[in-house]
């Protein structure tokens, strides 16, 4: 799994600040020359417009776009230069000796913060983990941690009795442990904060997941490894590797990040080195100095911008780097997986809420203390949404002009201009612009694909050459349509967060089962259809020889409602599976790991687990009737003496009510609060079963009657 290396990098070499100095130096000027050639031929053509003013912002979007462009297509060059040859010499896995295995393990936790997930997914992806350590021999050197936030009543009952299965399954009592927190502050950063506070200090090391994560064993054990070697690394981030798309817009998001990513990870470390950055999971963390250094402020102010801080790990990365400690990113590193939203509406969700929490790490770019690279991640992050906005602009008073030139009559003439000075038309030098703007999109495709090529069986990974062409070429169609869609949505979500409008933390949607249907696909995207058939009249009528430049753009907002209701359904995405058309490598040819994710997820005792805990409240139910359901929760709960006579009385109201009339007779916080105190779970269990059957709603006699046909009686 892990890169394996001849001739070990001494730490010393590996942090040669001469060679971190070339690196970065080769970036930048790569970036500083293409995007100053683009903005001086785009300021040529637009110095004679008239309303200067309005060409200067035109000019001022254009290189902040083009310089962006520019930035990342360096990444897929110096990414696909590094891999060249014996590949980059500059990884932290160079750091390993020729014997990993001499290297020392350390105490390790392996955390899983989970918010009303799918229970089955989140357990069968930590028993493929548990069992992939298992292989590895080192798993007496780890435990796990399901750390839940969850706030559903049924779903705390079903986490329980995951674990309780898992550890009897798996025979892992005392090394799987489950923690339900009471209050939910400060979401995944809290939960993780609280865990640190309570049993932090026990171990060197802590392996953070995602609920959607699944990692191998020697992964892992190799990350640990890579810690143990250099005391100075404070975080080392994994590359993951998407998986288990079944729709079409997932699997083309999944093979094109499996294609594409290989080359723009190597070229993020290229230039970044010790100073990357966290993505918030499917990373490992030195404890002691997160303990230490990482408790996040408050930000100033109010939301959307104030509060509590959402982006953590961007944060979290940064404030290690103030610390004095190293974080790496691993390209090199196999095992690393975590699947990904299975429509446009979700994938636009999970937007709204990293847009906020990327904005509002304006407060954190002059932060005192911080490391230039790390203010250059905040900065990124903010113009990943923001140059949405800013593209939508400039769209704007481009059509804005050509309609105001093409109702006037008046034109322009770039005079001298470049063009001119060559005896070309200035029409000549748009094309050359326009020519470059698109070198620049296709380059990181196009490196791919080579990259691909001169691997020995590359293409074979992916189903072919064949197969690969084919898919790059439907990608390309999708990011067309796509494009102007994720636009309007960043556009939008930026200027709510700048009017005040925070956002509401809900649970990923991560099956495909349920995908969206058209009303909800139309709901959502009208706005898009009726912007991109105004914009098409408004040029068919005003301004017809834009309308070519401009279709790509309002393709996708006219279609953007077909779009996005065809590609989140199952069946297509299924049928380019079965014609081999977006493959990837891990299904082709899936590691042990996935393999038994999957049989796990297909087993008929988790399909019964599913089904008998189906319906609303039934886990609750059994919490309450089920003898051994209640023993288990029972056990999680501690006993709360010397309570108030008024809270002993509230109590005992809700019981009440409970018991006459039935779950739905509560609200959700208060069944919650019923499962959190052991004196009503020990009171409700005993009255259930002891109580006249008069005296109790007909749910609970339909609930006895299923386990003892006489007690309903």
């Amino acid at each position: 799994m892990a890169f394996r290396i001849k001739v070990p990098l001494l730490p010393f070499e590996l942090r040669s600040p001469s060679r971190i100095t070339r690196r970065r130096t080769a970036v930048a000027t790569f970036v500083i020359v293409v995007t100053a050639t683009g903005s001086f031929l785009m300021g040529d053509l637009l110095w004679g417009m008239p309303l200067k003013g309005s060409a200067g912002v035109i000019w001022a979007l254009f290189t902040l776009l083009f310089g962006l462009l520019s930035f990342g297509a360096s990444q897929a060059a110096f990414g696909f230069l590094a891999r060249r040859g014996r590949g980059d010499r500059a990884t932290i896995f160079r750091t390993l000796p020729d014997d990993p295995s001499t290297v020392p393990l350390a105490p390790t936790a392996i955390v899983l913060p989970v918010y009303n997930e799918e229970v089955t997914r989140v357990f069968a992806g930590l028993r493929a983990i548990h069992q992939s350590l298992a292989r590895t021999g080192q798993l007496e050197h780890f435990d796990f941690f399901i750390l839940s936030d969850s706030t559903e009543p049924d779903q705390w009952i079903k986490e329980e009795l995951a674990w309780v299965e898992l550890c009897r399954e798996l025979g892992a009592r005392g090394r799987i442990f489950y923690r339900k927190r009471r209050i939910n502050s400060n979401k995944k950063a809290g939960n993780l904060g609280d865990f640190l506070r309570r049993w932090g200090r026990r171990y060197r090391y802590m392996v953070v997941l995602d609920a959607d994560s699944v990692m191998a064993g020697e992964s892992i054990v190799t990350m640990v490894r890579l810690m143990e070697r250099n005391p100075r690394a404070g975080l080392i981030q994994s590359a993951p590797v998407l998986m288990g798309a079944e729709t079409l817009f997932a699997r083309v998001l999944q093979f094109s990040a499996r294609l594409y990513g290989p080359i723009f990870l190597s070229g993020l470390n290229y230039w970044q080195q010790s100073e990357g950055n966290y993505w918030g999971h499917n990373a490992i963390i030195r404890v002691k100095p997160f303990i230490d250094h990482c408790a996040l402020p408050q930000l100033p102010g109010r939301e959307p911008f104030g509060g509590r801080i959402l982006s953590h790990d961007f944060v979290e990365a940064a404030l290690l780097r103030r610390a004095g400690y190293e974080v790496w990113l691993t390209p090199g590193l196999e095992g690393s997986y975590e699947e990904l939203p299975p429509t446009l509406i979700d994938y636009a969700k999970r937007d709204r809420r990293w847009a906020q929490g990327n904005m509002q790490h304006v407060w954190l770019v002059f932060a005192r203390g911080l490391h230039s690279v790390s203010r250059m991640h905040f900065a990124m992050g903010i113009l990943a949404y923001s140059s949405s906005l800013f593209w939508f602009i400039s769209l704007v008073i481009g059509t804005l002009f050509m309609v105001g030139f093409n109702r006037t009559g008046l034109t322009w003439i770039p005079e001298p201009g470049v063009a001119n000075l060559l005896g070309l038309p200035a029409g000549a030098q748009a094309a050359v612009l326009a020519l470059g703007t698109f070198a620049l999109l296709f380059l990181s495709k196009i490196l791919a694909v080579l990259d691909l090529a001169l691997q020995p069986g590359g293409p074979a990974r992916f189903g072919g050459l064949g197969k690969v062409c084919a898919g790059v070429l439907t990608e390309v169609v999708f990011s067309v349509l796509l494009a102007p869609v994720l636009m309007l949505f960043h556009a939008k979500f930026v200027v709510s967060i700048v009017l005040g409008s925070g956002v509401k933390w809900v649970t990923q949607r991560r099956e495909s089962e349920d995908a969206i249907n058209w009303r909800e696909a139309y709901e959502t995207h009208k706005g898009h259809l009726a912007l991109g058939l105004g914009w098409t009249l408004v040029l068919a009528f005003f301004a017809p020889g834009l309308l070519p430049w401009m279709s790509p753009v309002l393709l996708g907002m006219i279609l953007s409602v077909p779009f996005s209701a065809l590609t989140a359904q199952r069946r297509f995405g299924l049928a380019a599976q079965r014609a081999g058309l977006l493959c990837t490598p891990d299904e082709l040819n899936p590691p042990p790991e996935l393999r038994e994710l999957h049989a796990k997820l297909e087993a008929p005792e988790t399909a019964a687990f599913a089904r008998e805990m189906g319906g609303r409240d039934v886990a609750f139910t059994r919490a309450v009737v089920d003898p051994y359901v209640n023993a288990v929760h029972r056990c999680q709960l501690r006993d709360r003496p010397g309570r108030a006579e008024s809270i002993t009385e509230y109590f005992r109201l809700m019981q009440e009510l409970l018991l006459r009339e039935g779950p739905a007779a509560l609200k959700s916080h208060e069944k919650t609060a019923l499962l959190a105190d052991a004196d009503s779970m020990d009171r409700l269990h005993r009255e259930v079963w002891t109580r006249p059957l008069s005296e109790l709603a007909p749910w609970w006699r339909d609930a006895l009657g299923a386990y003892s046909p006489k007690a309903a009686a």
